[in-house]
């Protein structure tokens, strides 16, 4: 039976699909379809009237660095819904019409946070795609100690900022969530390599978590002040860090930014997950502080790749000689 592909611009017009990949998934789709300058769009491939699988592309508008730009990227690959023998065929008709939509209107098409490094190999040769080596911090929070794995210094810090007075919560009201955002706008205004949404995002990902409980923000108080925060996805067994942040200059002895990831981490644990995970570890450069940073968490450092696909052709081709 020949594979059908429907396209979806507007969550109302989603039908119920099966899967539980929040990466893929209705409730998402909203949260992006809120934010000013994104624009989600979910590919469903079907049978019949089977759905057998389905990618959320998402689009963003970039207005720093060069200026106005888009780039369109998937986490993952895409979740599919029959044999496993045919999900890579399956995964070639997304590809295909993905690519042909997009490569014209956006800048740059990534596939990031790759579980499988070597599914769809060739498809994405054969639409143009070139792989660059990435990492990525999983944390296993399944152990009897949570901290089994965690550096000494990182341990002391935790007990530290608790002992001194500062505190975890998970964040439900909406003046918390503008305190939140606040905080994490001014740590991310100097860090031009990372892209922080409109406030929207957050108070739709609140309202969608307390609807669905697809995430949680949790923040850090000192004082009734909010110093310090963290964002995550729940997918299946797998807690996701999408950002965090802490005031560690204004508050070096509470480590604001350390008790963040520890909040959510225990959290994740408390509520069934078995993995923790840092979406951003970025590039297998020698050096690169933030890397530094979640590893003393106790975490694995795994390499994967992500595959990208830029505008233009001849930059294409050469990055590809590059790459391959």
């Amino acid at each position: 039976m020949a594979i059908r592909l429907t396209t979806y611009e507007h969550a109302k017009d989603i039908p119920d699909l099966p899967g539980t990949n929040v990466f893929h998934s209705t409730e998402l789709f909203r949260i992006l379809e809120q934010t000013p300058g994104y624009r989600p769009v979910l590919l469903v491939a079907s049978e019949g009237n089977r759905p057998i699988g389905k990618l959320l592309c998402v689009t963003r508008r970039n207005f720093r660095l060069l200026g106005f730009t888009s780039k369109t990227y998937v986490y993952g690959t895409g979740e599919y819904f029959c044999q496993t023998q045919r999900r890579e065929k399956v995964f070639d008709e997304l590809l295909t019409y993905f690519t042909l939509r997009y490569k014209e209107s956006s800048f740059l098409l990534e596939f990031r946070n790759i579980e499988e490094p070597l599914f769809g190999y060739r498809y994405f040769r054969r639409n143009d795609y070139f792989p660059v080596r990435w990492l990525r911090i999983r944390n296993s929070i399944h152990h009897e100690q949570l901290d089994k794995w965690m550096s000494p210094s990182r341990k002391r810090q935790i007990a530290r900022g608790v002992e001194n007075g500062a505190s975890v919560e998970i964040a439900s009201s909406s003046d918390t969530i503008k305190a939140f955002f606040a905080m994490l706008k001014k740590y991310y205004s100097a860090k031009i390599h990372r892209y922080l949404p409109d406030f929207r995002f957050f108070a739709s990902f609140s309202e969608q978590s307390s609807i669905g409980g697809i995430g949680k923000i949790f923040v850090v108080r000192y004082k009734g002040k909010v110093i310090g925060g963290a964002v995550c996805l729940f997918s299946g067994d797998t807690a996701y860090l999408m950002f965090s942040a802490g005031m560690r200059k204004s508050y070096p002895l509470l480590y604001p930014g350390v008790l963040a990831v520890w909040g959510a981490m225990t959290y994740a644990r408390e509520h069934g997950c078995n993995h923790f995970e840092f979406i951003e570890a970025g590039l297998p450069f020698r050096k690169f502080s933030y890397r530094d940073f979640i590893l003393r968490f106790g975490g694995k450092q795994l390499s994967t790749r992500r595959w990208f696909r830029v505008k233009w052709n001849w930059l294409n081709r050469l990055l590809i000689r590059i790459y391959i």
